[in-house]
């Protein structure tokens, strides 16, 4: 569809954006009216919400609309994950200028409802408003099935600390993006459109994972929330994580060290857990570490020189 946003309008641009995304399963009643109705078969709704920024979470000429759309579900479908919860429907909120052209705004929404079949959830429905720049709101909602949430405060000593999914991938290709390069494109495209474990959730549910979270911000970080809210201190050990070859490198050819991409990179949604020793864990599940009576989290006993991940905040 050609055209901007101003020429398509408010109205128009709902309709054609509706017509993008169904609602899915878990959707009884979808957009149209003043409010979506969205199955809860638990009685518990999981709920969790992100915004993306033009220019601080995406840059339009490193990443399609596609990706941008796929990249902004999957990290809230991640967060539900992360509870132990089967993700059930998305509310999107999409801030444009007015000169946005039509066809990035559908783009967008494509990207949105193809990660959402990743998990068999729906875009249940949203807001449109006219801005400066372009901003996207997500919020998912998820159902527990039965289950208890897995929080991020039941990590006792002696635990496994295990991950799901890639570590690193997003921040080397966020390097290379910034070194003006497009190549090794795995982690250009790792960065641009993360392929979080969903499944590993709900499955670390089932196995009994006392703590889970995702990685988001950077392990080390994230960890150190999962430490705090558990009140215990949670030990890395570096020979037990997984730096591809080729991620050494392109590594080695920035002059910097891989394991800092693989502690402190965020934004690969990886699902990181803690299970009571002894757990039989599937080949999707590494183990990376054990939890520690203490605070904080440490790298082979010792304490991590540097910041460990982003802080949207911080200096």
């Amino acid at each position: 569809m050609s055209g901007t946003l101003g020429d398509l309008g408010e109205f128009g641009l709902i309709g054609a954006l509706t017509e993008r995304v169904p609602p899915g399963k878990h959707v009884p009643l979808g957009p149209g009216d003043d409010a979506a109705v969205v199955a809860a078969p638990d009685g518990r709704v999981v709920a969790t919400t992100d915004l993306l920024v033009e220019g601080r979470h995406f840059r339009r000429d490193w990443s399609t609309a596609y990706d941008v759309g796929r990249k902004a579900a999957a990290q809230n479908l991640a967060d539900v994950a992360a509870m132990g919860a089967q993700p059930t429907a998305l509310l999107i909120g999409l801030v444009g200028p007015a000169e946005l052209p039509v066809a990035w705004a559908l783009e967008l929404y494509d990207g949105l409802r193809d990660e959402c079949a990743v998990v068999d959830a729906g875009v249940a429905g949203g807001d449109v408003v006219r801005g400066p720049a372009v901003m996207i709101s997500v919020t998912a909602l998820g159902d527990l099935q039965g289950r208890a949430p897995v929080t991020r405060a039941g990590a006792r000593p002696g635990d496994l600390v295990a991950v799901a999914g890639w570590l690193g991938w997003s921040a080397a290709g966020l390097a290379i993006l910034g070194h003006g390069h497009r190549n090794p494109r795995a982690f250009v495209e790792a960065h641009r459109r993360p392929e979080p474990p969903y499944d590993a959730g709900p499955a670390a549910a089932r196995l009994g994972a006392t703590a889970m979270l995702d990685v988001s911000d950077g392990l080390i970080a994230d960890l150190g929330h999962l430490a705090r809210a558990s009140q215990v201190r949670v030990d890395l050990v570096g020979d037990l994580f997984d730096v591809p070859a080729q991620m050494r490198d392109v590594a080695r050819a920035m002059g910097v060290d891989p394991l800092n991409w693989v502690l402190t990179g965020g934004e690969d949604h990886a699902l990181v857990a803690t299970f009571p020793s002894g757990t039989a864990l599937s080949a999707r599940w590494r183990v990376i570490g054990r939890v520690h009576p203490g605070d904080g989290v440490t790298v082979d006993g010792a304490e991590w020189a540097g910041t460990g991940g982003w802080d949207h905040f911080g200096g």
